[in-house]
């Protein structure tokens, strides 16, 4: 074999460099939660430049543009932010702009992802990931190599970790709530007691509830979480472990690794 064959039988590195360096589309997206990007350029009715987009960062020093300007290039290009590049005769600077995808990650959008974005990329949660290995030869769990307890043991003993993790959660559940909604519209005129196992602080049952007066709901989640949980119309909040005993009602919603799973007591 010559050469030129040998140098064509070498497979195309590129896919694995690309997941190798994933964690950098992750970081940029906090950074979009952390500086606001998303809020400064949906504040305008159109694009503005990289300078504009600087002064009105919040931050006690100026702000290095030529970091900022890597780091939109890629933002860019994963269409969270449109460029708008001036022609030659034009002459001017790259405007950015918004796009779809970066309404999700305004602050105090209903339905937004900033929270879970900020919760899952602080180093108490991206440090379990280096555990994976340790994970396959030892069995537990990242977090539990990491930080040597479970995570909702922890949680129940750091009130600012708890605080966190629940508003990220109420955030992700303000989207359950909107699909839940679309999807069975008329589905619960028949339901008398509605159990969310595992419903966090409560906003799924307590929206539901508050749409069909009629249905008593109740929300289940661990004690230290419902401790934190405000008070709805028509829910109780019910502290326990699932694995132990649930709550009775007609119907049960249930959230596991992103799919939803309702359960109808007949």
């Amino acid at each position: 074999m010559g050469e030129h064959d040998q140098s064509r039988a070498i497979p195309n590195p590129g896919p694995i460099m690309k997941l190798m360096l994933a964690i950098g589309h992750t970081m940029t997206l906090k950074c979009v939660v952390d500086l606001r990007l998303a809020d400064i350029l949906h504040s305008f009715d159109g694009p503005i430049t990289l300078f504009k987009l600087a002064s009105l960062i919040d931050s006690p020093t100026p702000p290095d543009t030529s970091a900022l300007k890597r780091i939109m290039r890629l933002l860019v290009h994963n269409q969270i932010f449109t460029s708008h590049e001036p022609s030659t005769l034009e002459g001017g600077e790259t405007l950015y702009g918004v796009s779809e995808l970066s309404s999700w990650l305004l602050h105090d959008s209903d339905v937004g992802v900033s929270p879970m974005i900020s919760s899952q990329t602080i180093p108490m949660m991206t440090l379990p990931w280096c555990y994976l290995s340790q994970c396959v030869k030892e069995g537990g769990t990242g977090f539990e190599k990491a930080h040597g307890c479970k995570m909702y043991d922890f949680a129940s003993k750091n009130p600012e970790f708890n605080d966190m993790f629940n508003h990220a959660m109420a955030s992700q559940k303000k989207l359950i709530t909107m699909l839940l909604r679309n999807m069975y519209k008329d589905g619960f005129k028949s339901v008398a007691t509605l159990v969310d196992i595992g419903g966090g602080t409560g906003e799924v049952v307590a929206e539901i509830v508050k749409e069909h007066l009629h249905i008593n709901g109740i929300n289940f989640d661990l004690p230290h979480v419902v401790s934190t949980a405000p008070e709805y119309n028509g829910v109780t909040h019910v502290g326990g472990d699932m694995f132990q005993e649930i709550p009775k009602g007609d119907v049960i919603i249930m959230k596991v690794n992103y799919k939803f799973f309702i359960f109808v007591h007949s």
